[in-house]
């Protein structure tokens, strides 16, 4: 247990990091063009009206429009400058765009929206209403059927592999394994929301979502969720599946086997803990694409989140 903890806080320690680098390497890199979001307000039937009538206002205009930005500090606390061929760091301390967002970053400020200045937090989670829900709703379905799967497919365990209907899941779950999440999602649209197939769940959100009851709501989920479980269900089944079968041909299972115990007793007792950790780190890598992928069935199925 002792070594799973230390596991477990390793990895939610690199996925941190890993977050935090990503998210500030998009901050810095859509500060590098400071012109753009400046002439994107610009751009605007008022703001732009405003700019043919006075050309003269235009330079005022954008200054005023880069304060109200913050595009104005420098970009970082270091900043290179360059004079008569001469190459200078300036230091900026604390006054300069990364450290104020990052400084609002770990007060829950996740910054303003470069087009009506409002915080981009309350829209956020807004979007996190629906996609926390469906990626949580995914990964224990994922889990869940993974281990189902994984005992099935180690209970008939053979030296040559798999055999009979086992092996047709075998089979199966390696198909699904190549499939790309847009072409699961667009299959089971096509076979269980399509009039002229199944047509037993719904296929789209409308605009009247938010309004309808907790079980047609639930209904709404089924199929973006499932799309997410088969999109890594088979690697985490394929996985357990393997690592079941190497813990059967140790010698601690075949010592259990002969004081008596079944085949079944064997896997849940002792070989199913000692192949769970190959599990767990696989998910862990899994999981980013998890979230990913949230964002492409909430598009397929036109759901609130993206």
């Amino acid at each position: 247990m002792a070594l799973l903890g230390r596991w477990l806080v390793a990895q939610v320690g690199r996925a941190g990091l890993a977050a935090w680098a990503i998210a500030s390497l998009v901050f810095l890199f859509s500060r590098l063009d400071t012109q753009k979001p400046i002439d994107l307000l610009l751009q605007e039937p008022d703001n732009l009206r405003n700019t043919m009538l006075n050309p003269e206002a235009s330079a005022a205009q954008r200054q005023a429009v880069a304060q109200r930005l913050g595009l104005t500090e420098p970009l970082f606390y270091v900043t290179r400058t360059q004079q008569a061929g001469v190459i200078s760091w300036q230091w900026h301390g604390s006054h300069n765009q990364y450290h104020h967002w990052l400084a609002g970053l770990v007060h829950g400020r996740l910054g303003n929206s470069f087009r009506d200045g409002q915080p981009i937090g309350p829209r956020w989670w807004a979007a996190l209403a629906y996609t926390l829900p469906l990626t949580g709703l995914a990964t224990l379905g994922a889990i869940a059927g993974a281990l189902f799967l994984g005992m099935v497919l180690a209970g008939g365990s053979q030296a040559a592999g798999p055999t009979g209907w086992r092996a047709g899941l075998h089979l199966l779950l390696t198909g699904l394994q190549g499939l790309p999440l847009f072409a699961l999602a667009l299959g089971l649209l096509f076979a269980f929301a399509n009039p002229d197939m199944l047509n037993i769940l719904p296929a789209y959100a409308d605009s009247a979502v938010a309004d309808e009851l907790w079980g047609q709501q639930a209904l709404r989920l089924v199929l973006p969720t499932l799309a997410l479980v088969l999109a890594v269900l088979p690697e985490l089944t394929l996985l357990l599946a393997n690592a079941l079968h190497h813990e059967l041909r140790t010698d601690y299972a075949t010592t259990a086997r002969a004081k008596g115990l079944t085949n079944k007793q064997l896997l849940r007792r002792h070989a199913l803990p000692n192949a769970l950790l190959p599990l767990l780190t696989a998910f862990a890598g899994l999981l980013p694409a998890l979230v990913a992928g949230a964002v492409v069935v909430e598009t397929i199925f036109a759901l609130p989140g993206t």
